[in-house]
């Protein structure tokens, strides 16, 4: 477990005076500025929920807890002579392309030589130049695994640097020297470098570096910082002085060595939050029908002889699912009603013609049935949250699954007398079809 001390603060604090004082930056220096650096690209685009463990899972507990946990991404470690879980019996190629055909976003860890004051076995040298050099090495180590794992060229891969003093130059000059080799590497190779570690420590010793002497080490494109404070979010409060991985760049390790148990499995995990990639990007907007814009803010009840906006978006889904074959107009007719108790009758809903809000939310969920979660997007959360509103439980209609989405899922969960998860399953969808 890592844990944060309030002593970290004095030591940065002290580096910044001793920075100031040697003339290296000048006061207004020594304040936070913008520094330009470039998005990951991998594990993928996701603003999520996500757990770390040290061995691969099994399948039977991935498989489980995709369909019941609110976890989104995996991390495992991939190798590294510091690795604890040197026996990886479910690490394979297989395991890889498996989790991520399920939806999983998977985070690769790399854990090899720590510190040269840290107390591993297996150190850096405490000379900056020597450090760099084993940095590349390591990389070039690390590449070779992921290769192997068919974790390919634009992935992340994140080195575990362990907490450390920061205090003493050389230890921390060497440290930043060795991360600095493996992020050249890794560019080199066509990855992107990541880091993770005790926010007070490889974190606030990189921050520093790249305001107080920008240029003399490369930057990781992404940090990974633990903070067991409790917040799934991505703020770093006064521990990160740039802005250098505001850009979808970070991930939040906020609960550590928590016995988590989801469909019957349990596992020993850290917790995190992710903001990676682009975050969950809303899907691009492709009307279901030309010109009938289908996400209103409210769906009301609509009969005979109704007129307006509403009853183009009944009659756009009704086309759409084979259920009618009249035109859009925008006056309930006879052919609408008509529709609507083929509907009706298909879901088992008295067949009055009249369309309700269980049969709203029934037309707007029909279709195929995903598990979602909090980070996913696409045109299935869009229907989601189309069927949430029409069924009472007014939602953002904006293709991202976010936490909103999911309070609003628990509380159709529990009218319904399921599991409130706030995980999309097929019961729910069953649910809400008016299957």
């Amino acid at each position: 477990m890592l844990a944060v001390s309030g002593a970290r603060v004095l030591v940065v604090s002290a580096l910044v005076a001793v920075a100031v004082a040697l003339g290296v930056v000048s006061p207004a220096e020594a304040a936070p500025r913008p520094v330009a650096t470039k998005a990951s690209s991998a594990p993928g685009s996701l603003t999520g929920y996500g757990f770390d463990t040290c061995s691969a899972p099994p399948q039977e507990l991935m498989d489980a807890w995709w369909q019941s946990s609110p976890y989104a991404a995996v991390g495992v470690y991939i190798g590294g002579s510091n690795r604890l879980c040197q026996d990886q019996p479910e690490l394979s190629a297989g395991w890889v392309r498996t989790q991520q055909k399920r939806g999983w976003r998977v985070l690769s860890l790399y854990v090899g030589p720590q510190a040269s004051c840290s107390g591993y076995a297996d150190r850096m040298p405490a000379d900056r130049v020597a450090a760099e050099s084993l940095g590349r090495s390591e990389a070039n180590a690390a590449v070779a695994i992921a290769r192997g794992l068919g974790i390919g060229k634009g992935s992340t891969l994140y080195y575990d640097l362990e907490d450390f003093d920061i205090g003493p130059d050389d230890c921390r000059q060497a440290a930043l020297g060795f991360l600095s080799g493996w992020a050249k590497e890794l560019e080199a190779q066509g990855y992107d470098s990541g880091v993770y570690s005790n926010i007070a420590a490889a974190i606030t010793a990189l921050d520093f570096a790249n305001f107080a002497s920008p240029g003399s080490y490369q930057m990781p494109d992404d940090i990974w910082f633990a903070w067991s404070n409790g917040q799934a979010d991505t703020g770093t409060a006064d521990w990160v002085r740039t802005d250098a991985w505001d850009d979808h760049a970070r991930i939040h390790q906020y609960r550590t060595d928590v016995t988590a148990v989801y469909g019957g499995y349990a596992l020993s995990v850290d917790e995190n939050w992710l903001d990676v990639g682009q975050g969950s990007v809303p899907p691009k907007d492709k009307p279901l029908c030309k010109g009938v814009d289908v996400d209103l803010e409210r769906y009301p009840t609509l009969r005979a002889g109704s007129r307006g906006a509403a009853v183009e978006v009944a009659q756009c889904l009704l086309r759409r699912n084979r259920l009618s074959a009249a035109p859009i107009t925008g006056t309930y007719t006879a052919k609408t009603a008509a529709a609507v108790r083929k509907l009706q009758r298909k879901t088992g809903q008295k067949a009055t013609g009249t369309l309700t809000r269980a049969t709203w939310t029934a037309l707007l969920a029909k279709g195929s049935t995903p598990v979602l979660k909090v980070g996913l997007t696409g045109t299935s959360v869009e229907r989601l949250q189309r069927a949430l509103t029409a069924a009472g439980r007014r939602t953002s209609i904006t293709g991202v699954y976010t936490a909103k989405t999911a309070k609003a899922v628990r509380k159709v969960q529990k009218g319904a007398g399921l599991p409130g998860t706030g995980v999309v399953t097929r019961d729910l969808w069953k649910v809400l079809q008016g299957r």
